[in-house]
């Protein structure tokens, strides 16, 4: 009953641990293209590989490769670049905040897209859990700067996209198809981007080498692949939602492995998040329930 809970929950854990492996990369010197390639490349060798050896490689249209290119060769790869890129510009505290922002744009997406009800406890959900994040991350005092707002913002409404359109091809063929073909062109497009800028390089120390293996297989092919097998049986919204404690899992394991303590206004804000993606977990079993006696 709970599997797609689960699998979100699981998906947002490999996701929050990605931070902790980019900050043992970053020490070794790995740029954010290389570092990026290896990760969609390893990433890609490993669900071909297990489909081929499997024998479960389906044939795909030529709209859904299209769909495919959109979402790993484009999508992903400008997310990803107006994320990075906004850091420069504005503390990653607020960068991170304002991309959190992607549960409300997707709720409105599906709104429009997948006539997916926008309930009263869908809006206090993300509410509740938006409010919690701005506890767990801290409240920057810096003056914001708007190139910076704006490229945060841009990436959590290229992020909101990719999911509704990654929820829609989920639906029409098995997500660890989906994963492979997005990482693959995810790989491809920041090869392009790596050799026109003479970023890539190889050349790094074994713990370098661990880093992105780290992401590759845990923030990358478990996450995707539970992400998307969570969202094809909750759907894109609640995924969202409960995707939202990625944050409070980066700040708890950075306490943990690098000695940063949590105030009291972090725990208390990642206590809020993990309460408004109860309730959205408990609202709709209650549906499901109510709809069962109804049935009976």
């Amino acid at each position: 009953m709970y599997i797609g809970y689960l699998l979100i929950l699981l998906s947002a854990t490999a996701f929050g641990l990605m931070p902790i492996f980019a900050i043992y990369a970053y020490d070794q010197n790995i740029s954010v293209n290389t570092l990026l390639f290896l990760r969609f490349t390893f990433a890609t060798i490993i669900f071909f590989g297990y489909l081929l050896v499997r024998k479960k490689l389906v044939s795909i249209t030529f709209k859904q490769l299209a769909l495919f290119l959109l979402l790993g060769g484009v999508l992903y790869t400008l997310q990803s670049s107006f994320y990075f890129s906004s850091v420069k510009y504005i503390p990653a505290s607020l960068a991170a905040l304002l991309l959190y922002l992607y549960p409300v744009f997707v709720s409105i997406l599906s709104f429009f897209v997948n006539k997916e009800k926008l309930t009263k406890t869908i809006i206090l959900s993300i509410f509740i859990s938006l409010v919690g994040i701005m506890f767990v991350l801290g409240s920057p005092t810096e003056n914001p700067n708007i190139i910076g707002i704006s490229l945060a913002l841009a990436a959590a409404v290229v992020y909101s996209i990719y999911i509704i359109v990654g929820g829609r091809v989920t639906l029409q063929l098995p997500p660890i198809v989906t994963c492979a073909y997005i990482t693959l062109f995810a790989a491809i497009s920041f090869l392009i981007v790596g050799v026109s800028t003479n970023s890539l390089h190889v050349h790094f120390s074994l713990v370098g080498w661990l880093a992105i293996l780290s992401i590759s297989i845990i923030s990358s092919v478990i996450s995707m692949l539970s992400f998307f097998a969570g969202i094809k049986l909750i759907g894109p919204t609640k995924g969202s939602i409960l995707s939202m404690i990625e944050p409070v899992i980066t700040i708890l394991f950075s306490t943990i492995l690098f000695n940063e303590r949590m105030n009291l206004l972090q725990l208390f804000g990642g206590t809020v998040v993990l309460v408004g993606a109860f309730i959205v977990v408990i609202s709709s079993e209650k549906k499901k329930i109510s709809r069962n006696e109804m049935d009976f």
